[in-house]
């Protein structure tokens, strides 16, 4: 697959994956994000999507480059859930 291809895909998975809360916001109240829940969520994926990207085009052994991108993946994973609830209490979560 070539590298174009792969931003592509990155990027339309970033739009699909924040339709989820927007179209939620439509239907319900207990989904209120503001347009700064947004800049974060996709900032955030944007980020874990060019690491990713990042360690497929350097890393060349296959072991490794799984290995960093599930490292990548749990910190989104992490980082996600502490600015949803608060899982470890830090300022990040307002705290």
């Amino acid at each position: 697959m070539t590298a174009n291809k792969r931003i592509s895909i990155i990027i339309a998975s970033i739009v699909i994956i924040l339709l989820i809360p927007f179209t939620a916001m439509q239907f319900t109240d207990q989904v209120n994000w503001k347009l700064f829940d947004f800049i974060v969520a996709a900032g955030l994926l944007l980020g874990t999507g060019a690491l990713i990207e990042l360690a497929i085009r350097k890393i060349k052994k296959p072991e490794q480059r799984i290995a960093l991108i599930i490292a990548i993946l749990i910190l989104l994973l992490l980082i996600w859930a502490e600015l949803a609830v608060g899982i470890f209490g830090t300022a990040f979560a307002g705290n």
